[in-house]
């Protein structure tokens, strides 16, 4: 991992936690708006750092419900 992701992943995960702490939902979009002002380029590791990661709680979500139901239902939003 490079410099530059390393502090971006580090960035999302405590900003993740902060949202989750906080209930605040869009939290991340402020938090880019403030790299975006100094740094794109961490910027852009940072917004790619969290949609991954909030894809993979979304696809968490979706199949640990298929798991528990054994039938495919909504997708989550």
């Amino acid at each position: 991992m490079s410099f530059v992701t390393e502090l971006a992943d580090e960035l999302a995960n405590d900003t993740l936690k902060a949202m989750d702490d906080t209930g605040e939902d869009r939290l991340y979009v402020e938090v880019a708006k403030v790299l975006a002002a100094s740094s794109t380029t961490l910027e852009e590791a940072f917004v790619t750092a969290i949609r991954v990661r909030l894809a993979e709680r979304r696809a968490r979500v979706y199949l640990n419900d298929f798991i528990k139901t054994g039938k495919a239902g909504d997708l989550p939003g």
